[in-house]
């Protein structure tokens, strides 16, 4: 089969959004307010049904928890024909780990404990192929239906660095004047706790530096994302639109603890 015919085949007639056609990063670029959830079970089940619910993108966890490279990409094969895109948060800024996540099919990719201009620029450059960046060739999973990857993921993939300590938000203007950053992501309880007021969300001074993201983010026309939001309407307001609320292992104790608390009521009251 040759070049235009597997483009072809490959642009027409299958399921679910053309690959990597980054719908998140279209809504950022919109300004519009998208919302995600966080996947930190190693299992297809909770990726495929999280998946159908409507989610715009997931955030894959590889920092805090205890998944490896080929079970994010199980889970991200399981969300294949949904329209919710897959985010994988890597355990650092470290070249390798960003090249391992895009290849196996990341949409985008979040970046902890950014702090400098010179930690920002370091994520763009595992990014983006040459010219612009540093990643090496060998898109494994993530050329497999699209045979112009090179070129879709330099314009589509999503770059989010995260905002999680005072040094970040006092560097907050040089981090995101650097090319190729999409989102300043904060991280509310490793902000709050470099802040010396850990999950205090509602202290004037944690909500002080949430501003300060904000008005950054607007100033160089990135994403304002908030981790873990506490409350969407209230951060919305304050001028956050990439918002990722709670997670599976969440939705399961909740769940499961309400089910249990009105089957208990349930039977004290029939035996009543």
């Amino acid at each position: 089969m040759n070049y235009s015919a597997r483009k072809r085949l490959f642009r027409v007639g299958r399921e679910g959004p053309p690959y990597l056609k980054n719908l998140v990063k279209a809504k950022i670029k919109k300004g519009e307010v998208s919302i995600g959830t966080t996947i930190s079970i190693g299992h297809p089940d909770i990726a495929e049904t999280l998946g159908q619910l409507g989610y715009d993108w997931m955030l894959i966890d590889t920092e805090h928890a205890p998944l490896e490279v080929g079970t994010v990409q199980m889970l991200m094969q399981a969300m294949r024909f949904s329209s919710t895109v897959p985010i994988v948060r890597v355990a650092w800024n470290d070249m390798v780990l960003i090249k391992r996540a895009l290849d196996i099919g990341a949409y985008g990719i979040i970046v902890p404990w950014v702090n400098t201009k010179e930690e920002a620029e370091r994520a763009v450059q595992a990014i983006k192929y040459p010219p612009v960046g540093l990643r090496g060739f060998g898109p494994r999973r993530a050329s497999l239906v699209d045979p112009d990857y090179m070129k879709t993921a330099q314009d589509e993939i999503i770059l989010g660095v995260q905002i999680e300590t005072k040094k970040a938000i006092d560097n907050l203007d040089e981090i995101l004047s650097v090319k190729g950053i999409d989102a300043a992501v904060v991280g509310p309880a490793d902000l709050s706790l470099s802040l010396g007021m850990l999950m205090q969300y509602d202290n004037p001074r944690f909500n002080a530096a949430l501003d300060k993201v904000a008005a950054a983010a607007k100033r160089h026309h990135v994403a304002a994302g908030f981790l873990a939001v506490d409350d969407v309407e209230r951060r919305v307001k304050q001028g956050f639109n990439w918002l990722n609320v709670q997670a599976d292992l969440v939705f399961l104790k909740n769940g499961g603890q309400t089910a249990l608390d009105e089957a208990r009521k349930a039977a004290k009251r029939a035996k009543a």
